[in-house]
């Protein structure tokens, strides 16, 4: 007695592009691994619109730079990101994440942050050319620094350079021998 077989019906093996996985073509025609469509429909190509994008420059100093400021005042102060996490008792990625502008601090937190900066809130949400005048015009009330910045201004790039390596030995505490 023979038996017979009933007749196989012809299943379609697909591979995914997604994620390369090889199955038989479902019902909903998703992919059983990443539900991805299997039938991609290649769109027809559509000619580029016409955008105006603005320069770089000109997008940096658009609006608010926090990342910018955080990330200046941080190096200004000499701390490292972990401790003004510490300072701030946040975890360091976050401090990262606010630096390269992937995270936009709260309210509560750049309140913390200009605590921990011990600068005021206002100093984080300026622009970054108003911060550095605005430090600029604080040096420069000191007549001391008032009357050198007169002289630099004079000085070619080498004599620049040898007046503030003196002044480095100087703020180090080290002694020059003559």
């Amino acid at each position: 007695m023979a038996t017979m077989m009933a007749p196989v019906e012809q299943r379609e093996v697909l591979r995914c592009d997604f994620c390369q996985l090889v199955q038989f073509r479902t019902a909903s025609n998703s992919c059983r691994k990443c539900k991805k469509p299997l039938d991609v429909v290649e769109a027809k190509p559509t000619p580029p619109a016409l955008t105006l994008v603005p320069p770089p420059a000109a997008a940096e100093s658009e609006g608010l730079q926090v990342s910018k400021a955080v990330r200046d005042l941080r190096r200004v102060r000499n701390l490292s990101q972990r401790q003004l996490a510490t300072r701030m008792n946040v975890p360091r990625t976050y401090i990262s994440k606010i630096e390269n502008g992937k995270a936009m601090p709260t309210l509560g937190s750049l309140e913390r942050l200009a605590r921990a900066l011990q600068v005021d809130i206002s100093a984080l949400l300026r622009d970054a050319k108003s911060r550095h005048s605005n430090e600029a015009s604080l040096l420069m009330n000191d007549p001391f620094l008032a009357e050198i910045a007169g002289f630099c201004a004079k000085l070619d790039p080498v004599q620049k350079s040898i007046f503030l390596n003196h002044v480095r030995e100087l703020a180090s505490g080290r002694r020059r021998i003559a």
